[in-house]
Parts: structure tokens; sequence; C-alpha cells
């Protein structure tokens, strides 16, 4: 079923700058040995994907440093004057917090789209250094911004304006709660939203995954990347949850301050690009169950980096080596000449009954192929292998023939008449 539904998928592989190859290990084998011998480059991919994560990095600083001043600038339990007047501080924290989130993620939200240029330019290199075992250059991971911004803007933005619901939401219930309502309400609409929020985040990363593996109409990339979802959900909760590391060193943090210095070394230098090869490992093990690879051998991915000059250069050398091989067998008339197939030819039969004109008919149809064979002969003498052919049986016949300097015939090797 799904393998039908995703059809629009095949042959639409995003590899611009490059040729998939086959993966002669398992996938996760595989990507455990590019992690290993590609470190340097992960590395590399990280430092340019966080730098656009900084404007979002600097807004939560902000946030942080303005509640923080707010909560040691408000009276929250100081009295006022010589009065024993103390004001009503009920909810003041929450409010506080509501405010400045309202501000702050609003400005969150334009930040994460600079980040989507990092994970557009992270995820397609490492996509394409999975698919090609360690390609990567600076000028690809720009490539991969051209070619996949869009389809990765789309998800994070969506997924940044539910988050940011949530975030509300979320303060919203507590204000509430401050003020002595009702919690049942508050609470089950948080609850909701976070649900919400989850979804759309799984679903997101499906769509960043599509997005960057393949070259579809927005119809077909929301269409498939719910299929892909719908179809592995508890996989892909646990492969999230793996992927998600980083952050989880970074939550811990929270409350011990070894982990939070360990989390932000981990983001910081490999965090980010261990969180893409997870998944798009992951994705792409997903792709090649239900999708047909368009996978090329380690030959073919050579020859489609060759200049046309280097493949002239290789096409007459399988001639000659065709040739070569040809002459080891002595010369045959058969293949020092093009001879045209039989079977493209009509051939005319006289019947067991015939009159003068069936005879004519099928000297005709002679005179025809006759015709044809030569001019196919005139087409195809000049090919390589026939030319090469001909030229090492001429030099054999000369070298053979040959004298020396005292009228002696040389003694040729039957090994030297193939060079």
């Amino acid at each position: 079923m799904a393998e039908s539904r995703l059809q629009t998928l095949v042959g639409n592989e995003n590899a611009d700058d490059y040729v998939r190859t086959y993966v002669p290990h398992g996938r996760w084998k595989d990507a455990w040995t590019l992690f290993k011998s590609n470190f340097v480059k992960f590395v590399i991919i990280n430092v340019l994907t966080a730098l656009f994560f900084v404007p979002a990095a600097v807004v939560i600083y902000l946030r942080l440093a303005y509640i923080t001043g707010m909560a040691m600038v408000y009276p929250f339990s100081a009295n006022v004057g010589i009065s024993m007047y103390t004001p009503s501080t009920v909810g003041l924290a929450e409010r506080i917090t509501l405010s400045a989130d309202i501000l702050f993620y609003s400005v969150l939200v334009i930040a994460a789209l600079i980040a989507a240029v990092g994970l557009a330019g992270g995820g397609y290199s490492v996509k394409k250094m999975i698919n090609s075992h360690g390609q990567f250059t600076v000028k690809g991971y720009f490539h991969g911004v051209k070619t996949c911004y869009f389809n990765t803007a789309l998800p994070v933005f969506v997924f940044m304006v539910f988050l940011y619901g949530c975030f509300l939401v979320s303060d919203w219930a507590s204000l509430e709660i401050a003020y002595g309502g009702s919690a049942g309400g508050p609470i089950t609409a948080k609850v909701f939203i976070i649900i919400a929020t989850v979804i759309v985040g799984m679903y997101g990363m499906w769509v960043y995954a599509v997005g960057v593996s393949y070259k579809v109409k927005l119809k077909y990339l929301l269409k498939n990347s719910l299929v892909l979802l719908v179809g592995t959900v508890i996989q892909t909760i646990f492969m999230l949850g793996f992927a998600l590391i980083p952050a989880w060193l970074l939550i811990i943090g929270i409350y011990n301050q070894f982990f939070l210095f360990l989390g932000l070394v981990f983001l910081i230098f490999i965090g980010l690009s261990f969180f893409l090869l997870v998944w798009m490992a992951y994705t792409q093990w997903v792709f090649d169950s239900f999708i047909t690879p368009a996978i090329a051998t380690e030959k073919e991915a050579k020859r489609a980096a060759m200049t046309p000059k280097q493949l002239e250069a290789e096409k007459l050398e399988e001639a000659r080596a065709e040739a070569r091989e040809i002459l080891a067998a002595g010369k045959s008339e058969l293949v020092c000449k093009p001879i045209k197939p039989i079977e493209s030819s009509e051939i005319a039969v006289i019947p067991s009954t015939f009159t003068r004109a069936d005879v004519q008919s099928a000297r005709d149809a002679r005179t025809a192929i006759e015709g044809e064979i030569a001019q196919y002969y005139e087409e195809h003498k000049n090919d390589a292998k026939y030319v090469e052919y001909n030229k090492m049986f001429a030099e054999r016949e000369k070298a053979l023939s040959s004298t020396d300097k005292k009228g002696k015939k040389k003694k040729i090797s039957p090994d030297n008449l193939l060079h």
C-alpha cells in the first residue's frame, strides 16, 4: 500500500551534484563507519549549521535576562514606604512571563527561519555524504541551501507557530491557576496543545526529510510525508528520541552543571550533525524500503564525474581492449569489418509455386539487402574497435615480414603484438 502511494517520489531524488552509489554494508553500520571516518567533515557541517542558530540563541538568552531582571525589580515580597501596605503580587510572576513570551517567542519564530538556512544546508550535506560515502564540499552545503530552503523553512515555520502557541497556552494556564480559577480547563488546553505540537513536530520532520531528499510539488510533499509518518509512527518516535540526545543533555544540565557543560560542547561541535546523521540515515532506510532507489555502481559514479575528454579517452581504451582480446584469438573476417545484423533486414521468400514476378521480387530484395550492407559498412567502418583491430593486425603482419640489419627475420614475441 505504501509503495503505491509513494510513486510520485520515484525517480525524483534531489541529487544534482552527486551520484548515489550502492551501500556495501547495512544502513546503520555504514552510517557509523561514515561518522568515524569523516568526523572532521561532520564538525565542519555542525559549525556551519550552528552559525545560523545564533540569532535564535540570542533571543532565548535575552528572554531569560529580561525575566531575571524583572524578577529583581518588581516588589514580590517588600513593603512600600513606612506603611504596612503590601502590594498584591498574585499572578505577577506569571504575567511577567506571559508578556515576555509573547514578545520574545514571536521573535524566535522569525529567528527560526534563519536557522532553517543551516538545516537546509546541513541536511542536504549529510544526505549527500550518506548516499555517496563521504562526499562533502562547502559549495555543496550552500547548494543544499539553494535547493532545499523552502522545503525546510515551511515545516520549521509551522512547528514554531505551534510551539509559540504551546508556550502561550502554558503561560495562560499558569496565570489562571495563580488567580485561583478552575484548573481543569487550562490544564486540558495545555495538554492538547502539547500533544498537537509533538504531532506537528514529527510530521514536520518527515516533511523536512522528504523535502531534502526529493524534488516534488508541495501537495505531494505534504501527502507523502503524512503517509510515511502514519506508516512509521513507533519507529519515528524512537529515532527522534535517539537523535535528540544533545537536547536531553541540555535538559539534564538544568539540574547538573556538568551535563550542561557537556551538552553545550557537544551541541557546538557535533550535536547538530549527530542529529542530522541519525535522522537522515533512518529516513533513507525508510525510503529504500518503499521506493526503488536510483543507485549507480562505483564505475557509473566515477563516469558521471568525468569530463567529455576523459569519457572519450575511456571509450577509446575500451575499444582497444576489445580489439586486443579478439587479436589473441586470431584475425577473423567476421570481426575485422562491420557486418549488418541480419535480424534488421526483411528477406523475401520464394513460394513453392512461383512466377517470374516472385523471382524478380526476391532478386530486388537481395539487391536491397546488399545495398543496406554496403551502407552499414560505410557508416561503421571507422568505428574505434574496427580501426584498432585492423591496425594491430597490420602491425603484426609488418613485424612478421620485417628483417633485421643482417637480413634475418626478427624474432617477435606474441605478447608484444598486443601493444
